[in-house]
């Protein structure tokens, strides 16, 4: 799943709840390009079966063992820099 942005104005589990709620994920990688998105991070690392991860770091086992892969665009071309 490819998201435009993903960005929180504040750090808050609920609010990032919420949204994996509304995009209808349970267990998921969230990966983010760079340190920018610090709120995202933050918000989503005591939710059960989410894990978030900057685009230069993502590997093959994390991939494998989420049901879902949640992109920002931006992480996208970061990906595609960093392992083409």
């Amino acid at each position: 799943m490819v998201l435009e942005n993903l960005e929180l104005n504040e750090i808050k589990t609920k609010a990032m709840k919420k949204v994996l709620e509304n995009l209808k994920v349970e267990n998921a990688l969230v990966v983010m390009d760079g340190d920018n998105n610090k709120n995202v991070i933050l918000s989503a690392r005591n939710l059960p079966g989410i894990k978030t991860e900057r685009a230069e770091m993502i590997n093959t086992y994390d991939i494998l063992k989420y049901d879902t892969l949640v992109v920002t665009k931006d992480a996208v071309a970061k990906i595609e820099e960093v392992f083409a």
